[in-house]
């Protein structure tokens, strides 16, 4: 038995979720998500929670039926809280400026980086070194900030470069001497 499937998803009070078929919509006060999930899972929607069961033991119902219930935990919480992940430019004179809905990054090429917010995401600069980007998918989220990370990722020997706020770099020392 799937020990993250049997858990029910709370649906806290503000959040509406509506089961069209296999199409499942949340909406909250900071948004509104849709999704179509697996044909063959059984979900469930009450006013207070949403359960999730498998119609078989089968190998793939197994796999589906705790990531259907994560997909659904993760919706609820976007459209209530927001994710949000923090990029810090460390070094190098490399700095970050915001001008309207675009991000221009001076990362060290002849040329400034621009990166656009997608429609859902928006980006933040608190610092000349910071950006920090939010919205309510959380997948959308992640893949905006890997895409900024990958314009200039941290290189091991000094560091430099634009790296996520919990990540540890690690370093190789440089040339050995005589």
């Amino acid at each position: 038995m799937s020990r993250i499937g049997i858990k029910p998803v709370a649906v806290p009070a503000g959040v509406k979720v509506s089961l069209d078929g296999s199409t499942i919509t949340v909406k909250g006060p900071k948004g509104e998500l849709t999704r179509t999930l697996h044909s063959d899972m059984i979900v469930k929607v009450s006013d207070s929670e949403i359960t999730v069961e498998r119609p078989s033991e089968e190998k793939i119902h197994k796999s589906l039926h705790g990531l259907t219930r994560t997909l659904i935990a993760n919706m609820i919480e976007g459209v209530t809280n927001e994710y949000s992940k923090t990029l810090l430019i460390s070094e190098g004179g490399y700095k970050a400026a915001k001008k309207g809905k675009q991000v221009v990054l001076s990362l060290g090429y002849s040329h400034d980086v621009i990166v656009d917010e997608e429609p859902g995401i928006t980006i933040d600069v608190p610092e000349p070194n910071k950006l920090v980007v939010r919205g309510v998918d959380k997948q959308r989220v992640g893949q905006v900030a890997a895409e900024i990370r990958a314009k200039r990722p941290p290189e091991p020997y000094l560091g430099k470069g634009i790296k996520y706020e919990n990540e540890h770099i690690r370093r190789k020392s440089g040339k050995a001497g005589k």
